[in-house]
């Protein structure tokens, strides 16, 4: 079961129909009138929030702040538990970028974003590893480093970091990673 739909499906159960209205009164400026007039339930909104690419399972702040807005702290704490749970998912695939992670992370420290820029990480990715890994550098270079593979799926090659390694002027790491 996909987890992302069986939140909406958490969260949609949890609202009262005076607070759909209230979400939906939220979401004028994003989706149309006449769609909004169809909308009864949360998972028909989420539904087209996702159309229009408002909220997705790594871009989930339009949602907060809709539970914010609407005083539901306990719907909130889901959607965070969700975030969390994301970043700490197994990753599935085999992982052929063991060894160039371990270099990486004991080699790039503060630089690490920069690093993470160069591979065209997006930002929202970034401010989610930073925040659940404030204060440990060394695993917020690896949980970021496994966040990218995981966006970038089977197209994650080392080759690619090598040369963002090299766009970072962090030659020595990337000569390291090529022996």
């Amino acid at each position: 079961v996909d987890r992302f739909l069986s939140l909406q499906l958490s969260i949609s159960s949890g609202l009262s129909a005076a607070e759909v209205k209230t979400m939906k009164f939220l979401c004028r400026d994003k989706i149309t009138k006449r769609k909004l007039e169809s909308v009864e339930s949360g998972l028909e909104l989420f539904s087209i929030l996702m159309e229009q690419q408002v909220i997705a399972p790594d871009q989930l702040g339009f949602l907060k702040g809709l539970l914010q807005h609407i005083k539901r702290r306990d719907l909130l704490l889901l959607v965070e538990q969700f975030e969390q749970a994301e970043l700490h998912a197994p990753d599935d695939q085999p992982d052929e970028h063991e060894k160039p992670f371990d270099v990486i992370r004991a080699n790039v420290g503060r630089d690490w974003k920069k690093l993470m820029r160069e591979l065209g990480l997006p930002e929202v990715k970034l401010d989610k590893v930073e925040t659940a890994y404030r204060y440990d550098l060394e695993e917020m270079v690896f949980q970021a480093l496994r966040e990218w593979q995981k966006w970038k799926g089977k197209d994650a090659k080392v080759a690619d970091l090598i040369k963002a390694l090299q766009g970072c002027n962090l030659k020595l790491v990337a000569d390291w990673i090529e022996d």
